[in-house]
């Protein structure tokens, strides 16, 4: 037998306090958005519920499937442009740019920083841009352009 205590930071029922804190609070935030099955859930209960001696119109449906389907089509979109924004192709290419952001000064004003991106770092699921030892979230990037010295060099040619 092993000598070594094994402890984990699960309590009751098998779950870290601060997981069911995070989760609960991701439930919160889920419940705040109406998404496609809420429209759904909407959808059918309108259904059952109509009067029958005046149904829902052809016209009518017609529409609200649509709008279901335009949901859904935004819900998707949404997704992959998320998956696109965290793509590390695009973030490497960034790699040698000059990269403008919004950043803190001494006196705690918002002022716009530059400088050239020297590498990017994947901390907790989101990227970063690293000039000058400092990491700059891929969001608070405002402007991207070539390396100063790199255009300088082409206009000689």
């Amino acid at each position: 037998m092993s000598d070594s205590v094994t402890g984990t930071k699960n309590v009751w029922p098998y779950y870290a306090k601060t997981n069911v804190d995070s989760a609960s609070k991701q439930a919160a935030a889920d419940k705040s958005s109406l998404g496609k099955d809420d429209f759904l859930k909407i959808l059918i209960a309108q259904l059952k519920n109509q009067d029958p001696s005046q149904p829902l119109e052809d016209k009518e449906f017609i529409a609200q499937m649509a709008q279901f389907s335009s949901v859904e089509q935004l819900s998707s979109i949404n997704s992959e442009m998320k998956l696109l924004r965290q793509s590390l192709g695009f973030a490497s290419g960034l790699i040698g740019k000059d990269i403008t952001w919004d950043g803190l000064n001494d006196q705690g004003e918002v002022v716009a920083k530059t400088g050239a991106v020297e590498s990017i770092v994947v901390k907790d699921g989101s990227q970063f841009a690293v000039v000058k030892g400092e990491q700059i979230a891929m969001d608070r990037i405002t402007q991207i352009a070539d390396h100063a010295e790199e255009a300088a060099a082409g206009e000689a040619k």
